[in-house]
């Protein structure tokens, strides 16, 4: 008999391995902030890995984000649910089942009075609006429970500038990018998608928000993951 030769599609899996790399690397780093690194307010990289810990946060909930499309794990329904809701989970304790139809429906009815997204006020009554649609009051007593267990083992400034405050800075950047930026002004809603888009610059748009700055892309493509979305800007 010949030899059988099993053909394996690489990208089936690239977004479940895409998805792994930023779990790791997220949890890998604070690790080693909260049990290693000595703060020093001197120092460019206590203010550095503040701000990498920031992305990293930032692409959690991303990957929760992509699951919410099927598209961490494609074509395996329950491995991509689990994907999303242990990075929504890390991010704050979000809740992936609650997240799914908010965020569903906000594809659905972007930037109408039917968008959980969408405020259409100024910057920081919209944020404030945004926290209150998604925030419950058991995601803050989960947050308080699991700061005054870290602090029993870590540093108290290392909890705070390496666990609660990138976590805090990550709403901000996926906010403003990713919902405010895109959705303000009635520039933006002279479109099918009523989504406006950054210009391209891939590497502007990687570090800021992990490519949906190219947000009438994403609308427009909403099934392709964030790794890929670049391609989709002319």
């Amino acid at each position: 008999m010949g030899e059988v030769k099993l053909i394996v599609k690489p990208q089936k899996y690239t977004g479940t391995l895409i998805a792994t790399t930023v779990v790791f690397c997220w949890a890998a780093l604070l690790v080693y902030l909260l049990a290693f690194f000595q703060v020093d307010f001197t120092s460019p990289f206590t203010y550095l890995f503040l701000l990498l810990q920031t992305h990293l946060y930032t692409g959690l909930f991303i990957t929760a984000h992509d699951a919410m499309h099927g598209v961490a794990a494609p074509g395996q329904p329950r491995l991509n649910r689990a994907i999303g809701t242990l990075t929504a989970l890390l991010f704050a304790y979000n809740w992936y089942p609650r997240l799914l139809p908010r965020h569903h429906q906000h594809h659905r009815h972007v930037a109408t009075e039917q968008d959980p997204d969408y405020y259409g006020g100024s910057f920081w009554v919209w944020y404030f609006s945004f926290l209150k649609n998604y925030i419950t009051w058991w995601q803050i007593v989960l947050m308080a429970i699991t700061y005054n267990v870290l602090q029993l083992f870590f540093p108290l400034e290392n909890v705070v500038l390496f666990w609660m405050v990138p976590a805090i800075l990550a709403t901000f950047q996926l906010f403003y990018f990713g919902t405010y930026q895109p959705h303000r002004g009635e520039h933006s809603h002279e479109n099918p998608h009523k989504s406006s888009t950054q210009p391209k610059n891939h590497l502007w748009a990687f570090v800021s928000c992990y490519f949906f700055g190219y947000h009438y892309e994403h609308h427009d493509k909403p099934y392709l993951p964030w790794w890929q979305l670049y391609k989709s800007k002319s």
